[in-house]
């Protein structure tokens, strides 16, 4: 049993508290990994604030990389000293979605005991699997991928999630081709990702949308061809003026808010695709016309983590950061210690980050 320090959530919608947790040895088939970098993902804050519901006392944390540490009986692949990157994919590799190549749809027994206890035995929920706002994590060997020596642990962090949630919902979950017309709601830091996503794909123009005009502008360092202010009316009718009236073949919500939800469909054409990604809060509804959506033959895609496949996916983002392009550095907005997560929390929540990091050592 180790002794660890942790920003722990005991209500919801207030502030972390940083204090010692204990974090049980690795079991069969888990490997422990001591943390160098987390960054803050807008699903941790979701999970704070109460709108996933869950059980508290939490750690949340999910968009991690560190060095493995101890291993448990069993594990393969790994080595001690190895520098890893700790997804939330927690993958069985044995079901239906894991065989077909799918394994953030996992529906296989993919259980494990908490490893997480208070001082006084009282148990921790390890959020989203990983309870990573922390200085060391035990999880499953799933949950890795080895990182190259010479990558930057704060960098490679944020290949954890929002790189693979954003790139992956249009390279994976659209298979958006060369040529192709994207819009992007939300200019954050899965927006960026996925507008990323878009010039890697060779997209044709590539149109953010977002309420704040900076990051429109930010939004063209990293691809955009276009930017437009979602609060300039109707900003479907100037995404019509920018294709000629075709639209977009793919609009991607990076966004988990229902208004963009509702708004998507108008910017895409026939065939068109509506790709979710951003995630609301449990019970939040969105309005449509089913007639329109089966006449105009559009498809609504729900896009979870990109549908990565960590083996295939983190190698080829590597190999594109190494040749210049594929931007992470550009993307981390601020450095935060442990004990200052709140700030960086607060920093994020206010929309002016693209990505802040929590360093732990």
């Amino acid at each position: 049993m180790a002794r660890i320090r942790a920003a722990v959530a005991r209500e919801f919608g207030a502030p972390l508290v940083i204090e010692d947790v204990e974090l049980r040895a690795p079991e069969a088939g888990e490997v422990e990994v001591t943390l160098d970098a987390c960054a803050i993902c807008h699903s941790d804050i979701s999970f704070m604030d109460g709108g996933w519901g869950g059980e508290l006392p939490a750690i949340y944390g999910h968009e991690a990389a560190g060095t493995i540490t101890a291993m448990g009986a069993g594990v393969k692949g790994y080595a001690m000293g190895d520098k890893v990157l700790v997804t939330l994919i927690r993958s069985c590799g044995d079901c239906a979605p894991c065989s077909s190549g799918a394994p953030v749809a996992c529906d296989g027994d993919i259980s494990m005991d908490g490893p997480i206890t208070l001082p006084d035995g009282t148990a921790v929920t390890q959020g989203m699997a990983c309870g990573a706002f922390a200085e060391k994590v035990v999880v499953q060997p799933r949950q890795l991928a080895k990182l190259p020596d010479d990558i930057a642990m704060d960098v490679a962090s944020l290949l954890a999630c929002g790189v693979i949630t954003g790139v992956g919902a249009v390279v994976n979950s659209a298979a958006l081709r060369p040529g192709q017309t994207a819009v992007i709601i939300g200019a954050g830091g899965v927006g960026l990702n996925a507008i990323q996503g878009a010039r890697i794909a060779g997209a044709a123009k590539i149109i953010a949308i977002d309420m704040v005009p900076e990051k429109l502008e930010i939004a063209k360092e990293f691809g955009a061809t276009h930017g437009v202010l979602a609060s300039d009316g109707k900003p479907w009718k100037e995404v019509a003026k920018i294709t000629g009236g075709a639209m977009a073949d793919a609009v991607f919500i990076t966004v988990g808010a229902i208004p963009a939800y509702e708004q998507a469909l108008r910017y895409i054409g026939p065939k068109g695709k509506m790709v979710m990604v951003g995630m609301p809060h449990s019970g939040a509804k969105a309005d449509y016309e089913p007639v329109i959506v089966a006449a105009l033959g559009q498809q609504m895609i729900g896009s979870k983590m990109g549908d990565v496949v960590l083996a295939r996916d983190i190698p080829w983002l590597i190999d594109l950061y190494q040749q210049n392009r594929l931007k992470l550095d550009e993307l981390i907005s601020g450095r935060w210690s442990l004990d200052d997560i709140n700030e960086a929390i607060a920093n994020t929540k206010s929309g002016a980050a693209r990505r802040n990091v929590v360093i732990f050592r």
